[in-house]
């Protein structure tokens, strides 16, 4: 999730804590009356066993709530909102600075909201795409990816520099959208992001899950199953993963998570820890390319002399892949993977 933070509250905002208190009850409700996965049933499966394409697809099994964890996404929400407030100025500032250099004027119309809301949504998938690919923005958005659970909460996890990222969506005052539409695009596009953090909704009809980014495509993208990495960047809509050859579907149980996880509730370190790995491993570089592929290259990278297997570095690390078939054992028999009621 990401926004754009240069539009005052309006009642959508002000509306949205009472809908998200109200929903996070809601779901808490209906997981708990539903047969719940032991936390962490995957911690112990292969590569192979999160990937294997021949088994049959496994069944929604959700993981439920933590208070803790909760608390945590909720903290970070906080100093989120906070930030945004702080910096909205200066992102306004820069949306203007572009708007008077815009090369044509579309004006307020009918269509202009919805010619918006679509060239936000585009940017926004190269936007969240790069956020995975390049290791200065997966700081920031690592934070969003922290959590080892998968509930409306996790929505609310987000960044405390996000801003750091408002010149993607440049384009658009530049090309003469009216700042007010530019900035409800980005509200709305933010609010449609929340609900499909869910366990509590399967799969929806097919024509739904062919254009739209749902909970089951978005599972994929929380997920650190091998094949699930850097999959399924999309706001509103999945068609982008589409045509730009990102789209995984939703097959095997998703761990969710990081590959390495940070095990922490703290709120700090849960927003900073990876600006402050990366300033270490520049620290200890050796040479200025080297500390260039720390900060710009993907999260994981390595120099060669130090990466114990290029080709495996993926958006959370490096990791090693098996090089021998699919295990013959089903996702039911994981180890661990018991279901608790």
């Amino acid at each position: 999730m990401k926004q754009l933070n240069s539009r005052p509250i309006d009642a959508v905002d002000l509306l949205s804590l009472p809908v998200f208190v109200g929903t996070m009850v809601w779901e808490s409700r209906v997981l708990s009356r539903r047969e719940q996965r032991r936390f962490g049933d995957l911690d112990d499966a292969t590569p192979a066993e999160l990937s294997d394409p021949r088994l049959p697809p496994d069944p929604l099994v959700p993981v439920g709530y933590e208070r803790r964890d909760t608390t945590a996404s909720l903290a970070m929400l906080a100093g989120n909102v906070a930030v945004n407030l702080a910096v909205a100025g200066g992102v306004a500032a820069m949306g203007r600075w572009v708007s008077k250099r815009r090369v044509v004027d579309l004006g307020a119309t009918k269509w202009s909201l919805p010619a918006a809301m679509l060239l936000w949504d585009f940017l926004y998938y190269w936007d969240h795409r790069w956020m995975h690919e390049v290791r200065l923005f997966w700081a920031n958005h690592v934070t969003h990816h922290s959590s080892e659970r998968y509930n409306l909460s996790t929505a609310l996890r987000q960044p405390w520099s996000g801003f750091l990222l408002s010149w993607v969506f440049m384009p658009m005052p530049w090309l003469g959208i009216p700042a007010h539409h530019v900035a409800k695009a980005g509200q709305l596009n933010l609010l449609y992001q929340y609900w499909i953090h869910t366990e509590a909704i399967d799969r929806l009809p097919k024509p739904v899950e062919a254009v739209f980014n749902t909970p089951s495509h978005h599972r994929v993208h929380h997920g650190a199953n091998p094949q699930y990495l850097d999959k399924n960047n999309g706001g509103i809509l999945i068609v982008w993963d589409r045509l730009f050859g990102t789209f995984e579907p939703e097959v095997r149980r998703v761990k969710y998570g990081l590959t390495k996880n940070i095990h922490t509730y703290n709120p700090i370190r849960i927003g900073y820890h990876e600006f402050v790995d990366i300033a270490r491993d520049v620290r200890r570089a050796t040479t200025w390319r080297d500390r260039f592929g720390y900060v710009f290259r993907r999260p994981g990278w390595r120099p060669a002399a130090d990466a114990t297997d290029r080709s495996q570095v993926g958006v959370y690390g490096a990791r090693t892949m098996p090089t021998s078939g699919s295990t013959s054992r089903s996702a039911g028999s994981y180890p661990g993977l018991n279901v608790a009621r």
